[in-house]
Parts: structure tokens; C-alpha cells; sequence
């Protein structure tokens, strides 16, 4: 296959009136690609994490919506708008926590406000998905190049889930900053986290590393803690769903754990995201929505039930990391660090006028 870190691999493609989308749930032992051409599709991808990673959900759920407008149109409905509207409300939900699920919506929304016509509308919401794609690779490679400066030479970094270019649009947030400081030969190891339950360190981010040639080594989650105390991490650099005004980041569940952990240990603690990723009008993680997800994928892996019949499970997907944790925040219009409430604000203003 083309490999993650070549200009053109991306985790998500449009072709001729389809979504193409690399089944997330079968990597790192097969490589399958589902086709959709009903946004219903999409929807129940997203919710099944089969494309996951809040960018990456991002433009999945922007080409949802173009898939939805090209439904209507063909449909004819007297009310084009009203029935797109109620097509993106259903995409917009299919999952809570990221942030750039709703951001992509509403921008495709207002392109086709602008449209005039479903046929318009159709032909330019598919472009506008597009644009959505192409920005979202554009601004991780900045936010590689920007955090790669700011990581110390010779140093080993941790990294929790996967925040590559499976995670995005393309190239990635978190391990954009990563393969660009590994590149230009800064870092000697990355430590990837399994990331529990669902493994998407281990599946994904050691998939995406190796594919790479980056010298990896796989940990348990809670490994991470005695690594920083014997001086073995030199940094933390993560990805997020989510950037309330504040600060807090919302990131898979974990997170606030290691940024805790770096506190203690005196490490860095980097959070790469896309602007698109901030959100200014949640003003604090508690009011982040966190998704709960089915005990199943806690008390059984691979199909194999590993835990008693009959005890609870609790599985929330994300936690929050305050702000107080965060080190900086790495955007492709800047590097943030507090306060952040200004230092975001600024960002955002000067990002989308």
C-alpha cells in the first residue's frame, strides 16, 4: 500500500459519487477499503469507529453531507434545505465529543445556503468536502513543522491513541509533529501507548510509526508512568477531539492520566490540533459532552469475552485534561501556551475573521 507518510495517502477519498474509507477496525492485519454512496453509510462508519480521529471525522461527515445533498437533489424535493438540514442533524450526532464533526457540518451548511439551487448545491458541497480535506492536510503539516521545532534533539516523546494521518485528512496532528521531528532526526525512540480498549495505539499509531521507519516501542498504558521516572520520555505530545476556551482538552481516554504524570515528572505535556479542533463557545471541559461507549468493548476483545458474566463496565471513550496540564497547544497558526483563554481567542479571530 502507499505508504502513510507519502503526500498522497489519505484514510479518506472521494471518487465519482463515493466516500472511500479505510476500515480502521481491521488494521493493522488487513487492509480494507468500504465504499459508500448513501450518507447513511458514513453515519454508521463513524459511529462504528471504522474512521475515527476527530479531524478525520471531520471530513468524513463534510463528504456525508455532500453524499446527502447529491440524495436530495436526485430526490427532488420540493424543500432541498429542510431536507439537507435534517441529514446533516443526523450526522452532526454520530458521535459528540470531537469537535470538528459540528464545525464541518455547519460549514457545509452555509456553502449551501450560498448555492442557490440543489443542483448548485449538490456540485458545490462536493467541492467544498474537498476543500475541507485538503486544508485539514495543509494545516497538519504546519503543525509538524511548528511542533518539531519546539521538541528537544536527541529525545525520546510518548504518544497516547492515534493522532496520524488515519486520525485526519492526512499527514496528522500529533504524529505529523512526530514523523517531522523523527525526519529531521531530533528523536531516538517513540513510545506509543496500547491505548486501552480498543488498542488504537498498538493497532494504529505502531502501524502508521513502523510504516514510517520511526524506532517505536509499544507499552502498556500503564507503563508510562515509570518510563517518565526513570528519565527514559523526554515529552508527551497528544492529539484532541476537542479544545474548550479555556483550554481543557478533551483527548481519548488516558490522557489526563499522562499529563499528570509529566506534571509530576517535570516533562512537557504538547497538545497538536487543528484550529478547527477549538472550540470558543464551550468555555471549560465540563461542558464537553463525553461519549460513552458499549461495556462490550470492555469486557471482551477480539470476540473473546474476557470478563465475568454480569459485572458492570464503565466505558467513557474521551477524558479531560484542564488547562493547567497542557504545556502548550500546537496549531497551524501558532503555538499556545497560557493563558490560554486569550492566546486561543486571538488564534481563532485572526484564523476565520
Amino acid at each position: 500500500m502507499t505508504s502513510v507518510t507519502a503526500p498522497t495517502f489519505r484514510p479518506i477519498r472521494w471518487s465519482e459519487g463515493a466516500v472511500r474509507l479505510i476500515d480502521q477496525t481491521r488494521l493493522p492485519s488487513e487492509e480494507v477499503w468500504l465504499e459508500f454512496t448513501n450518507y447513511r453509510g458514513v453515519v454508521a462508519a463513524i459511529k462504528e469507529m471504522r474512521v475515527r480521529g476527530a479531524p478525520a471525522i471531520g471530513v468524513a461527515g463534510a463528504y456525508a453531507v455532500a453524499l446527502a445533498a447529491l440524495e436530495v437533489a436526485h430526490g427532488q424535493s420540493s424543500d432541498f434545505i429542510a431536507e439537507l438540514r435534517r441529514a446533516a442533524e443526523e450526522i452532526r450526532n454520530a458521535r459528540p465529543t470531537g469537535a470538528n464533526l459540528a464545525w464541518a457540518v455547519d460549514r457545509m451548511l452555509e456553502t449551501a445556503d450560498r448555492a442557490g439551487s440543489a443542483e448548485l448545491a449538490a456540485d458545490d458541497l462536493v467541492a467544498e468536502a474537498t476543500r475541507i480535506q485538503d486544508e485539514d492536510e495543509a494545516a497538519n503539516r504546519r503543525i509538524g513543522d511548528l511542533g518539531a521545532d519546539i521538541l528537544t534533539p536527541r529525545s525520546a516523546v510518548l504518544t497516547h491513541c492515534n493522532a496520524g494521518a488515519l486520525a485526519t485528512g492526512g499527514y496528522g496532528t500529533a504524529l505529523g509533529v512526530i514523523l517531522t521531528a523523527w525526519n529531521e532526526g531530533k528523536l531516538t525512540r517513540v513510545f506509543a501507548t496500547e491505548t486501552r480498549p480498543l488498542l488504537q495505539g498498538a493497532r494504529l499509531t505502531a502501524w502508521e510509526l513502523t510504516q514510517a521507519g520511526a524506532a517505536t516501542t509499544l507499552i502498556p498504558d500503564s507503563a508510562a508512568g515509570q518510563l517518565m521516572r526513570l528519565g527514559e520520555v523526554q515529552a508527551v505530545v497528544v492529539g484532541a477531539d476537542r479544545v474548550a476556551a479555556n483550554g481543557d482538552v478533551a483527548n481519548k481516554i488516558g490522557t489526563y492520566s499522562l499529563a499528570v504524570l509529566a506534571r509530576e515528572n517535570r516533562l512537557p505535556f504538547y497538545v497538536a490540533a487543528p484550529i478547527s479542533t477549538v472550540d470558543l463557545i464551550t468555555p471549560s471541559g465540563d461542558s464537553i459532552p463525553i461519549e460513552e461507549r458499549s461495556e462490550d468493548e470492555v469486557t471482551t476483545f477480539a470476540g473473546v469475552r474476557t470478563a465475568p458474566e454480569g459485572v458492570a463496565a464503565l466505558n467513557r471513550a474521551f477524558d479531560v485534561t484542564p488547562h493547567v496540564y497542557v504545556t502548550a497547544i500546537i496549531t497551524e497558526a501558532g503555538i499556545v501556551r497560557a493563558p490560554y483563554n486569550l492566546g486561543l481567542k486571538r488564534l481563532v479571530e485572526e484564523t476565520r475573521g
